[in-house]
């Protein structure tokens, strides 16, 4: 109702509908019902929000259409079985577009609202939950991760030599800092020197694809210290080594702020942003909401993704447990934005402040040089960073983002006040779409 009255004093005044258009999308993004006819599925498989961006959101209409075509070949090629793609133009949605089927098998088609599992993308959040901490003064960025859990206090590494592996001790206490950046030398344990041992304490290739753990019937803190007696694969500091890392974080925000981390992700941000659809586990009456996970096969085509933890996963009937903080959220693509954009407007939106700019420049700023990556791309307290115009596309320098293991994946465009965000289901994932839909997102950028 307020929306409606707004509008219709601004129509009044000004007479302009550009610019009831963008104040339109405004005030639907936060919250503020306007009256408007509902959005009609474009085709059989897809459903449209606003395509067309208003000419004042610096998008081209007509370049846009390109991600219709782009997303739809996909599908009909059965590349991908449906996505969610979502642009936000200072914090207005501009592009929003669902195609193909949630679950083809069960003929559920693909709508905005459907959830997805979103694996890595869960770090960012459980990052910014350790650096509200920091900013309490319950953790330090070059605490001892120690001083959380107590078996990190002399962990070792296994290295490889011509007369096979050995365990020498690590150099330094491994901190916060260098579990934000994964440069703590932590791995899924995977990797063949040590996949036996931690196989045996049911981690690495006993827990799916390494960073599985909704199957398990323990707190993530139980897991997480045994993590602790392990041997790493490399000294404290010295590589950037993909891993447990911020699953290690998720244990110490409840160690540090004496609550399950699911409650304090809920409590501190995604209640707070309205992100109503984020969480580690799916009630079981939502279930048709969760789209199904399929697999590239050799031909490049898909299948549908087996049950378990290397497919479909445990988040609607498993023992809810175990809160991942490094890869065990679900979402939708619009509160994922939502959280974006909050750290995009350096940690406030809506009158909701989640965290101060300090930590989010923290968060969006290279804090390990080279070790990322020597082409341009660096790694902050959170988020991959762009230092180079052209190290990932067109993606323009001060950009952050990431992705996840099922497909879905993210890029905030700090020059061009983008938000973008991508939702797949795809795990192996052999196709393209990713860099093509991010340069099809840039090309329509014409202001």
């Amino acid at each position: 109702m307020a929306g409606t009255v707004l509008l219709r004093e601004v129509n009044k005044k000004m007479r302009s509908p550009f610019l009831i258009a963008g104040l339109s999308a405004a005030l639907t993004w936060f919250g503020i019902s306007v009256q408007a006819q509902p959005a009609r599925p474009a085709n059989a498989v897809a459903e449209t929000g606003k395509t067309a961006a208003p000419p004042v959101s610096g998008l081209s209409a007509e370049r846009l259409k390109r991600l219709d075509r782009l997303l739809e070949k996909y599908v009909d090629e059965n590349r991908v079985a449906g996505a969610v793609a979502l642009v936000l133009r200072d914090g207005n949605p501009v592009y929003r577009r669902a195609v193909g089927w949630s679950d083809k098998e069960a003929g559920r088609k693909m709508k905005m609202d459907t959830i997805f599992r979103i694996a890595s993308q869960t770090k960012a959040i459980t990052s910014a939950a350790i650096l509200a901490l920091v900013e309490e003064g319950k953790v330090g960025i070059a605490e001892p991760v120690s001083d959380f859990i107590p078996t990190f206090a002399k962990t070792t590494v296994a290295v490889k030599g011509d007369a096979g592996v050995t365990m020498v001790p690590a150099k330094r206490p491994i901190t916060i800092a260098d579990l934000l950046t994964h440069t703590a030398g932590i791995s899924y344990g995977t990797d063949p020197a040590v996949a036996a041992l931690y196989e045996a304490k049911g981690l690495g290739p006993a827990a799916g694809n390494g960073w599985y753990t909704a199957d398990k019937t323990e707190p993530i803190c139980e897991t997480m210290e045994r993590l602790g007696t392990l041997p790493f694969v490399a000294q404290p500091g010295e590589a950037y080594v993909y891993g447990y890392n911020i699953d290690i974080l998720g244990c110490v925000v409840e160690k540090a702020s004496g609550m399950a981390l699911d409650q304090f992700v809920r409590t501190r941000i995604t209640e707070p942003l309205g992100m109503k659809d984020t969480a580690f586990f799916l009630p079981a009456e939502q279930r048709d909401r969760l789209a199904a996970v399929y697999s590239s096969t050799a031909d490049g085509t898909i299948a549908r993704a087996p049950e378990g933890s290397k497919g479909q996963g445990h988040y609607v009937d498993g023992p809810r447990k175990s809160f991942a903080g490094g890869a065990g959220l679900l979402s939708t693509a619009a509160d994922y934005a939502r959280f974006l954009e909050t750290i995009r407007r350096g940690g406030a939106l809506g009158g909701v402040r989640i965290l101060g700019p300090r930590a989010v420049e923290l968060m969006t700023t290279n804090q390990i040089g080279q070790l990322h990556s020597t082409a341009g791309l660096g790694f902050g307290f959170g988020f991959e960073t762009v230092d180079r115009y052209g190290a990932k596309g067109m993606a323009g320098v001060g950009s952050f983002g990431w992705g996840g293991a099922y497909g879905t994946t993210y890029e905030v465009d700090r020059p061009g006040r983008l938000v973008v965000v991508l939702m797949i289901q795809l795990m192996p994932n052999h196709t393209d779409i990713e860099p093509k839909f991010y340069n099809l997102v840039y090309q329509a950028l014409v202001n």
